[in-house]
């Protein structure tokens, strides 16, 4: 269809053109007979044109730099982890797309075919980003557009948009109710706007810039809802859309997956395009491309988190810092938190719709309830703060239930007013021109108590009492979740006396000893389950009075014993205060000191779905079938030193002994007392002599007594 302009009056003309014959049909309007004239002396020239014999393949039309109408066009996009890809140094960001497939410079790369290297079979290539959504919705028809009012005879394409069907996208765009038209382009069809290709590039590109989030949400809704969903990227990265009718197309992204943190923005593109050079081509403006291959780049990555933990410092009156492994003795409340990097937030693509933590405490710690508290940061260090939530606010639900082998789990659940919060709040990002929304990139820090129970659930040694939490989260993907997870251990320890008498013979009942932790300077607190005959610790007192005093349990007739479990590792005094009576107390206090230290075992955690174990990282996207088939490909995972302990007594390297199958659990050690040495005692004969000799005397005395006083009474 081609236009023209005589004067006011709009005409145009349609060239039928076939192996027989040729028409040109004239519609619409009077014109003048310069007008005519001209008309005419067009209409001779294509007359001559055609009267010369045309011997073209079908091949060689196709390149003809005249768009086909007979034809459909199609899409094909490509996505591929480019973040990952950069920073590997297999992708060089400079590439310029051409709009046409790149087997060579990135299909080969990349590992989008079977012939790549990175190939991994038929599950998976490279950096190929499966679970992507695209939506296309025509949103113009492509016009040639002629005039000559100039003296130049000016000729342009132009982009007719619907009044009615494409107002939304107009308004978006800035260009309601027609602004920036080509306003001598009205006549030709009141019920489209007409526009350059630059007033829509220009458009497109300065709403991005000014209002963001904004314009890309209403953009990806405007698609949703009016346009028709590609497949979803399979395990080559790849989706394709076929048949499409010549025109002007809106493709924006609806749906990514987790480790998508940025959608790429809503892009406009002709089919069919005029070929461009770029990277893989240098026939740029000769022909026009109907199939059209597109690369279009998204930023990756996953949240973080970090489960840390540090004894109470209401317990010991110091602060302590938050660390992956920490120890504490029985009765002692210990601070935990959790820290998670919120994802990338730029649109309703990648808005979360879950962010939930499960939290499971091991059977030897119990939740202190109630004490939940979130806070979000702007940074990664959490010094700036940009509020705080806890359970009553209503962002976030707490419940607790019973998991197995005695364990607890806690689930701290974001609700749909919290989602809402984290995914619009203007707190952070009030510029409209910022890309990113909500609470995009902050810091989340979740705190909470426990308390280290005083019964045999409680696990002494290097075995530890380990405390998992599982990130669960969603993006708009609706086939999958996605997690992290990351531990802390609480480590405990115990002391093993053996308690002995040099003869065998005394008293157990009546040995006493107290504990003082000279570290901290407290004495030990602690129960006696009689059963079992161990003295659990259920806390310390600086007052010497309050402290337990610990008794020998007898388990034999020459053996008695104190089991004290629940010690942190710390340096310990034992004060033998009483023994049986003709027995030696010990002349010093007897020094423990329980130390730990990284050992060479590595707590590994690996990413996982609700599927079973996957890998984050899109280069290694496989199925995998057990746990031991993930660890034999590269892995981002979350890793820490397990600690080990050991002892000294009275500054000598002692083996600590093993409690349950948990290694260097108790320190042990053995006290004798020995007998006290006999006073000079002497025999019978010399206590009768002693006894007589005791009555002669009083006896005495009672007559000295009664002589004088009848002298008295005498005188």
């Amino acid at each position: 269809m081609y236009f023209f302009h005589a004067r006011d009056k709009p005409w145009f003309f349609h060239v039928q053109n076939s192996k027989s014959n040729l028409k040109i049909i004239f519609k619409k309007g009077n014109c003048s007979m310069k007008s005519i004239t001209k008309i005419l002396s067009l209409f001779l020239a294509l007359t001559l044109l055609l009267s010369f014999p045309v011997a073209a393949s079908a091949a060689e039309l196709t390149n003809v730099p005249t768009i086909d109408e007979s034809k459909t066009g199609s899409l094909t996009i490509y996505k591929y982890d480019l973040t990952n890809a950069e920073k590997d140094g297999v992708w060089d960001s400079s590439y310029v797309s051409t709009g046409v497939y790149d087997e060579a410079g990135v299909n080969n790369v990349l590992g989008g075919n079977a012939s790549s290297t990175l190939g991994n079979g038929e599950t998976g290539y490279g950096y190929a980003i499966k679970g992507v959504e695209f939506t296309y919705v025509k949103v113009a028809d492509i016009f040639q557009y002629g005039e000559t009012e100039t003296t130049d005879g000016r000729v342009e394409i132009l982009y007719a948009v619907d009044k009615a069907k494409g107002s939304d996208l107009l308004n978006t765009l800035g260009l309601a109710d027609g602004k920036n038209r080509y306003e001598k382009a009205d006549a030709l069809d009141e019920t489209k706007y007409f526009y350059q290709s630059d007033v829509l590039i220009s458009a497109l590109s300065s709403g991005l810039t000014a209002n963001a989030t904004t314009v890309k949400n209403a953009m990806e809704r405007y698609a949703a809802t009016n346009g028709t969903a590609m497949p979803l990227t399979d395990s080559y990265g790849k989706s394709k859309a076929e048949n499409l009718p010549l025109g002007l197309y809106l493709v924006a992204e609806t749906k990514v997956p987790e480790m998508v943190v940025s959608t790429t923005d809503p892009f406009l593109v002709s089919v069919p395009m005029t070929s461009v050079n770029g990277t893989n081509a240098t026939d740029g403006g000769t022909r026009w491309i109907y199939d059209i291959t597109l690369y279009p780049k998204n930023l990756t990555g996953i949240p973080s988190l970090e489960k840390t933990l540090r004894e109470s410092k209401n317990d010991t009156g110091k602060t302590d810092t938050y660390a992956h492994t920490g120890t504490a003795s029985a009765g002692d409340t210990i601070d935990y938190q959790i820290i998670s990097t919120l994802p990338s937030i730029t649109s309703e693509a990648t808005y979360l719709s879950c962010y939930t933590f499960i939290d499971t405490l091991s059977a030897g710690l119990t939740y202190t309830k109630g004490d939940v508290t979130l806070e979000i940061f702007s940074d990664a260090a959490c010094k700036n703060a940009v509020t705080t939530w806890k359970e009553a606010d209503g962002y976030l639900t707490v419940s607790y239930n019973d998991a197995k082998d005695g364990k607890t789990a806690m689930t701290v659940e974001m609700t749909a007013k919290g989602l809402a919060e984290i995914n619009n709040s203007q707190a952070v990002y009030a510029d409209a021109s910022m890309v990113n929304s909500g609470y995009s990139d902050c810091t989340m820090r979740l705190t909470y108590t426990a308390k280290v129970d005083s019964d045999n659930s409680l696990v002494v040694g290097d075995k530890g009492n380990d405390n998992k939490v599982v990130l669960t989260w969603k993006r708009t993907s609706d086939s999958f979740y996605d997690t992290l997870v990351d531990d802390a251990h609480v480590y405990t320890y115990g002391i093993d006396l053996t308690k002995l008498f040099s003869d065998g013979k005394g008293d157990f009942s009546k040995v006493e000893f107290l504990v003082q932790n000279k570290t901290d300077n407290y004495y030990v607190k602690a129960q006696l389950n009689q059963d079992e005959g161990v003295y659990y610790v259920t806390g310390h007192t600086t007052n010497k009075e309050d402290a337990t005093h610990f008794v020998p349990v007898k388990t034999g007739d020459t053996k008695g014993r104190i089991l004290i479990k629940g010690l942190e590792d710390d340096t310990y005094t034992m004060t033998e205060v009483r023994t049986d009576s003709g027995y030696v107390l010990l002349k010093q206090d007897i020094e423990v000191v329980i130390s730990q230290k990284e050992g060479s075992e590595n707590c590994t955690i690996y990413a996982s779905d609700a599927l079973g174990l996957i890998q984050n990282d899109p280069r290694y996207a496989q199925v995998i079938q057990s746990e031991a088939d993930l660890k034999n490909i590269p892995q981002k995972h979350l890793e820490h030193k397990l600690l080990t302990a050991s002892a000294t007594v009275s500054g000598k390297n002692v083996s600590m002994a093993e409690d349950n199958g948990s290694a260097n659990a108790e320190a042990p050690l053995t006290v004798v007392n020995t007998r006290g040495f006999d006073l000079p005692k002497t025999g019978d004969n010399g206590t009768v002599m002693f006894t007589v000799v005791g009555i002669l005397l009083m006896a005495g005395a009672v007559s000295v007594i009664a002589l004088v006083s009848r002298k008295k009474r005498s005188v």
